[in-house]
């Protein structure tokens, strides 16, 4: 092939393409390959079609490997010629807008790597670089290197803060260019490990793991020795060790280092308690068998190793963790999420591993610490991370996006028994004793009617209808709804204006929406038992909430008697304004708290069934108000929950709440319809990306494994749970953007 055609076929592949990664990649058995793979998926699951990545393959002489279609060329680390080739290659593109290099030495050609200077000499494009081994008190060729690798770099990734200091005390590195970013992991759902065992058959076991390639070095003959003496106490137990030996070492040694674990076991005794998987595992095959351990235990004998993939996995599968004390399991396991055992010590293993078995409450603390923290590491955090730095560097693209998780039910439906919506869950799990609520189930209807319409789904026919009858059991003899019941027939007399005002609400949006006929002939007769209390209603937010649900019945019916109610409530919210606005406060009350943004799309909504020229300039000037004080740099930033924010008080930043983030992307939904100004619909999308990470922690709200959503975000974390509220509404902006997508 000539060299002109080999670059016109080079472009044609980069067509799309602004972001290419310099690494291993699969089908090469290791662990950096296997995290490009990983990052590059995540990236482009969140940001195709508008950022794709492509990646340079690195091979050694003489090597070869069938890739996908993601890896555009392949570089022979032996020949410092073909770096040079590929650079140049590179930097006549015109698609690549920055190289991200993944290193770690050994991986480059020359001492310590150093055939990557001239690579990145000859390169004319932005790079960054992720370090994935770091070696403090380096020797002086290894300090320069890193050094002039480091200065030809706009950024520099690494896993573990404890990175930062060492660039900067041993190489000199100014730590101003340096992120971390956390090693990433899949989005497992957390559940017991018994779960797990059935399907591997390994129920009735204690299952202890640990996961890698093999080598010298590994200390898994110092746990193997640790285990005599826990196996008479606990003869179920059950160590596997999972993991083919390392490639090079193989090449070089053979199965050593396997045959002499092997040997041991035998010379101990252990055949029974000590199992070897000799295999390269897929991800999915590494997830299952942590998923199914009840402790993983990390033998690596370098202190100075600055990141593990297998640990880190472990910690986002929620495992109990035992770890010899590296320089990146002290700094990840710190805080009561693991137990650090002294390095070729099998005492220090078993006196750790019988301190988990023996105590139900530290193991299950260990677990839940392990996996509340590894939240922040799954892929679709660490993608939105890298983005946010590759932007700082060259702007690729916005980490706005309009490519949405795909619309799941799943943990509604988990969420549902035959009597309703469950308020609370613990993690993902319903809590049915927290009861149910008509909050909850006036939303979920709102959901269900929408997906119906939107997929004809019977399914979510059925929800609907769930849903239904249970404000119909919620509902009196007076038309008014009891909000909470702890169980079946058991509803509580707490009555609650907001509850009343979300049911009418809900009843209007399911008359409109829906073309089901048993549905139809119940709303209404709900609606006409409840009719006349809307009047009794003092709550702007519950007034609010009634006229969303009039607006809807007179858009079904026409009933002229509903603008006259509308015209009440409305006007109510009106005097309401008048009375608490001032020049520098442009609200209905004297303090903001959830859902605010309800109030003046009330007053949108009974101006496009009014045409009163007054509700709308009062909605405009309101919602302007509000959002100046809820999209703080191109981010959306909702009231917190821990004080709110009075007229003359201090404003709180948190807890933020998923409902009003839904909120806000649904009055901007509603205002776009009405006025139909484009920038409410971006708004309404930027708003949308806080439950996708553009938010402060820039993490992800909605968990795409289970189909729920996280409850809230705090300063300094996520709350884990993801009960009714939360999920609900999630959902619900999620469907009015797919409606509007959909320009139905």
């Amino acid at each position: 092939m000539s060299e002109r055609k080999e670059e016109k076929d080079f472009n044609n592949k980069l067509s799309y393409s602004k972001v290419c990664f310099l690494s291993n990649f699969p089908p090469k058995e290791c662990g950096i390959a296997t995290f490009t793979r990983d990052l590059v998926t995540a990236l482009d699951k969140r940001f195709n079609p508008r950022l794709k990545s492509r990646v340079v393959a690195l091979n050694e002489m003489a090597s070869f490997y069938n890739y996908d279609s993601r890896v555009v060329m392949q570089l022979n680390k032996e020949d410092i010629a073909d770096y040079i080739s590929i650079a140049k290659k590179i930097n006549s593109s015109k698609k690549i807008k920055l190289i991200c290099i993944q290193h770690e030495f050994g991986l480059f050609g020359g001492a310590y790597g150093n055939y990557l200077i001239p690579f990145l000499e000859t390169l004319e494009k932005p790079v960054v670089i992720t370090f994935h081994s770091i070696l403090p008190e380096p020797d002086e060729m290894r300090k320069r290197v890193v050094k002039f690798i480091a200065s030809k770099c706009a950024a520099i990734i690494v896993m573990a803060n404890s990175a930062i200091d060492i660039l900067h005390r041993d190489y000199g590195i100014e730590k101003k260019k340096i992120y971390v970013v956390p090693h990433g992991i899949p989005d497992v759902s957390f559940k017991p490990a018994e779960h797990y065992k059935k399907k591997l058959k390994l129920n009735g076991k204690i299952i202890l793991s640990t996961f890698g390639l093999l080598s010298k070095g590994k200390g898994i003959e110092h746990m193997i020795k640790a285990l005599p003496g826990l196996i008479k106490k606990y003869p179920n137990l059950l160590y596997l060790v999972i993991g083919e030996t390392h490639p090079i070492v193989r090449k070089r040694e053979g199965e050593e280092y396997r045959n002499n674990l092997i040997k041991l076991v035998g010379e101990l005794g252990l055949k029974e308690n000590v199992k070897f998987y000799n295999k390269y595992l897929s991800l999915q095959e590494v997830i299952q068998y942590l998923l199914a351990s009840d402790i993983y235990i990390c033998t690596n004998l370098d202190k100075n190793q600055i990141v593990s993939g297998t640990l880190s996995y472990a910690l986002g599968c929620g495992k109990a963790v035992v770890s010899t004390p590296s320089v990146y399991a002290r700094e990840i396991l710190a805080n009561n999420r693991g137990i650090l055992v002294n390095f070729e010590d099998p005492r220090s293993y078993a006196e750790a591993i019988n301190k988990i078995l023996s105590d139900k409450e530290l193991r299950e603390n260990l677990e839940r610490n392990a996996y509340t923290f590894g939240r922040q590491m799954t892929w679709q955090n660490v993608a939105n991370l890298y983005l946010n730095i590759f932007n700082k560097v060259v702007k690729l693209r916005e980490e706005i996006t309009e490519k949405y998780p795909k619309i799941s039910l799943h943990h509604l439906k988990t969420l549902t028994d035959k009597f309703g919506c469950i308020q609370f869950s613990e993690m993902s799990v319903p809590d049915k004793g927290s009861g149910y609520t008509v909050d909850d189930n006036s939303r979920a209807l709102i959901v269900a009617s929408l997906h119906n319409k939107l997929f004809n789904s019977e399914e979510s026919l059925g929800l609907a209808k769930t849903y239904l009858n249970f404000l119909e059991k919620s509902q009196d003899e007076n038309g008014i709804f009891k909000n909470t019941f702890k169980k079946i027939d058991e509803g509580e007399e707490m009555y609650s204006e907001d509850a009343f005002g979300r049911a009418i609400w809900a009843l209007g949006y399911a008359l409109n929406k829906s073309d089901d006929e048993e549905i139809t002939e119940k709303v209404k007769k709900l609606f006409d038992s409840s009719f006349d209390k809307i009047d009794k209603l003092n709550s702007p937010r519950a007034k609010a909430y009634a006229i969303n649900g009039l607006y809807y019945f007179y858009k079904k019916t026409q009933d002229e008697k509903i603008v006259l109610k509308v015209k009440e409530l409305a006007d109510f919210l009106v005097g309401w304004y008048k009375k608490e606005s001032s020049e520098n406060w442009q609200w209905f009350e004297k303090y903001l708290t959830y859902a605010n943004s309800q109030l003046p799309e009330a007053l949108f909504l009974a101006y496009e069934i009014t045409k009163n020229k007054e509700y709308l300039e009062i909605a405009e000037k309101t919602f302007e108000f509000l959002s100046k004080l809820m999209f703080i740099d191109n981010e959306l930033s909702p009231i917190g929950q821990n004080g709110w924010y009075n007229r003359n008080g201090k404003r709180a930043f948190f807890d933020q709440q998923p409902i009003d983030a839904a909120s806000i992307v649904q009055t901007c939904l509603v205002v776009y319809s009405i006025t139909g100004n484009k920038k409410y619909y971006d708004k309404a999308v930027l708003a949308f990306n806080w439950f996708l990470g553009k938010n402060h922690l820039k993490q992800m709200l909605y968990n795409e494994t289970t189909g729920g959503c996280y409850d809230g975000l705090g300063k300094e974390s996520i709350n884990l749970n993801q009960g009714a509220e939360s999920t609900v509404s999630y959902l619900m902006a999620r469907l009015m953007l797919e409606e509007v997508k959909r320009g139905e």
